[in-house]
């Protein structure tokens, strides 16, 4: 029997062909089943009154706005029927059940569940230590003990001063009785400042002995309060802890042999240890455990996001996406296990058959044009890269001998030095911001600027490497010069002039809504795909170490 979450396409799909491998999740060309999918439920959320949700698509809608990933994932019954299965990542409309949706795999928000009850638990002890923090009686004694602390200081430090005061008087005492007293006299003198001496002393032990009591007094008061408060944290960090863990063993996907497996044992092999917040509330794998619940053969899978974008990350309306490896990647590895997958592309070397073309060259540098989709230092799979065609030009050349990067999809300009001194003058070029470097891009739609300067903070991604994100809070500062030079076919052909150099800096800033909103044409992490990635590092001026004259050179964009 079909379940009731499975949903015919509502067109026929005769002429479509099946694919013959499900999708690598974490990078992919949405296939035509996906895309017709995809369309339908994109009609639903564009038509449906079954609940509200804010997705800042209409500028009359109420509420916070909060884009979503949605996920299809097209799927075979036991009669042999193909249809859909459809799913948000996380929450939606402020809850994780909505019709035609399938359920996540641990409902939290399950009234009598146990993550429910001891939420509420905690939260009660949250609520208890802010009204202890409150209190009257808890505010008075901080403030009390606090001003004595500062009593104290104040009072022993103007007693130590006093001390000091009459040491050096009775010095200059001592020195000018010797010119008029007698021997016995001096003696007996000396014998007065000693006991005058002591007497100072003693009064500045007593005093601090007495602030000392006054002080342990108040903090005894305030101290039990404290530890009151600390007990009832302990409890909640106690409580929270346990909970976290047992959510992480009872929270298991299936896999296709029937397999269970907890967060807690699919991340403890990575480097996590602990699974990241929200693992396991992404759509595929809320989709692929409800298909193997309901013996539903996978078939192809695809996301896409629909709405805004939110502030930090660049998503655009409609576009499909990978799935995230932070959280996703060690539970699609547990749930795709012996299913036939797409070929990982990134397992493929792009750069077979390019070549590295020479500009220039003399006995200590070179500069070279990099291909499209070739990598500039080697990767954790695949060696063939600009460090390694040069090391094999350069047997002898010694030092790191890139001195700068560009993307794997950018094509362009870069430098080699042949040793370890030049690389070191290089560099020292590029951190002192001496390097002058043009890019030119070309935009999916039209700027109607002409110039200006983009200045967002970036930072990576952590659960969705390698794209960056704009952060204020941990971002490294970013900044992009920018003049456009033709505009052509819908299109914009800009100069891009890096004043920073951070990843994927002209792709961010390019992208994202607070910088030029329109992504580069080819960008699949930032935009849409296409032939090639339309960025090309097209000029170069920079101090030669050895003649110190100023040297520049050009490369024409390919496009």
């Amino acid at each position: 029997m079909t379940t009731p979450l499975f949903i015919p396409f509502a067109s026929s799909i005769s002429s479509i062909k099946l694919p013959e491998r499900f999708t690598f999740p974490f990078y992919y060309e949405p296939h035509a089943l996906c895309r017709l999918a995809a369309k339908e439920l994109q009609d639903y959320l564009s038509t449906q009154k079954d609940w509200q949700h804010n997705f800042g698509l209409d500028p009359q809608k109420e509420g916070m706005i909060i884009g979503k990933m949605f996920g299809v994932l097209v799927v075979q019954d036991q009669n042999g029927i193909f249809g859909y299965l459809a799913a948000f990542s996380g929450k939606l409309a402020n809850a994780n059940h909505l019709p035609n949706f399938v359920p996540p795999v641990f409902d939290m928000l399950t009234k009598d569940g146990f993550y429910k009850i001891e939420e509420e638990q905690i939260s009660a002890l949250n609520d208890e230590i802010e009204q202890l923090e409150q209190a009257h009686e808890f505010l008075e004694a901080q403030t009390h003990f606090e001003s004595e602390q500062q009593l104290r200081t104040e009072r022993l430090a103007r007693s130590k001063t006093a001390l000091k005061t009459a040491k050096n008087i009775r010095k200059v005492r001592r020195e000018e009785a010797q010119d008029f007293l007698s021997k016995e006299e001096y003696a007996d003198f000396l014998e007065a400042l000693k006991k005058e001496s002591l007497n100072q002393q003693y009064y500045h032990k007593r005093l601090t002995k007495y602030w000392d009591q006054r002080l342990e007094k108040s903090q005894t008061a305030y101290q039990k309060l404290v530890d009151q408060i600390r007990q009832l944290k302990t409890e909640r960090k106690t409580r929270s802890a346990a909970l976290q863990e047992r959510l992480f063993k009872e929270y298991s996907f299936l896999n296709q042999a029937g397999e269970m497996k907890s967060l807690y044992d699919i991340f403890l092999p990575t480097a996590y240890k602990i699974p990241p917040a929200g693992a396991g509330e992404c759509a595929a794998p809320k989709l692929l455990h409800y298909a193997f619940q309901h013996q539903l053969k996978p078939i192809a899978m695809a996301e896409f996001w629909w709405g805004q974008s939110p502030r930090s990350e660049i998503r655009q309306h409609q576009q499909f996406y990978p799935a995230c490896r932070g959280k996703c990647e060690p539970i699609l590895k547990h749930m795709l296990q012996g299913i036939d997958l797409d070929e990982n592309p990134m397992l493929t070397n792009p750069a077979i058959g390019k070549k590295l073309t020479i500009l220039f060259e003399d006995e200590h540098l070179a500069v070279i044009e990099k291909p499209h989709e070739f990598l500039s230092v080697p990767g954790r799979t695949i060696q063939d890269a600009v460090a390694t065609r040069m090391k094999q030009r350069y047997p002898t050349a010694t030092g790191p001998l890139v001195v700068h990067r560009l993307d794997m999809s950018t094509s362009g300009i870069m430098l080699i030095a042949k040793n370890n001194e030049i690389y070191k003058h290089l560099q020292a070029q590029f951190i002192q911001r001496s390097v002058q470097k043009r890019y030119v891009a070309l935009l999916g739609g039209l700027l109607l600027q002409k110039e200006g300067l983009i200045d967002l903070p970036l930072r990576l991604d952590y659960d969705d490497r390698p794209r960056q994100c704009v952060c204020y809070e941990h971002g490294k500062a970013a900044q992009t010069k920018w003049e456009v030079i033709a505009q052509e076919n819908g299109k914009t052909r800009i100069y891009f002039y890096p004043v920073t150099g951070r990843t994927h800096q002209l792709r961010v800033h390019a992208a994202h809504q607070l910088g030029l909103n329109l992504p580069i044409v080819g960008d699949d992490l930032y935009g849409k795909k296409a032939d090639r990635l339309y960025l090309h590092a097209n000029w170069i001026a920079f101090e030669h170490p050895i003649s110190k004259k100023s040297i520049e050179f050009e490369s024409s964009a390919p496009f």
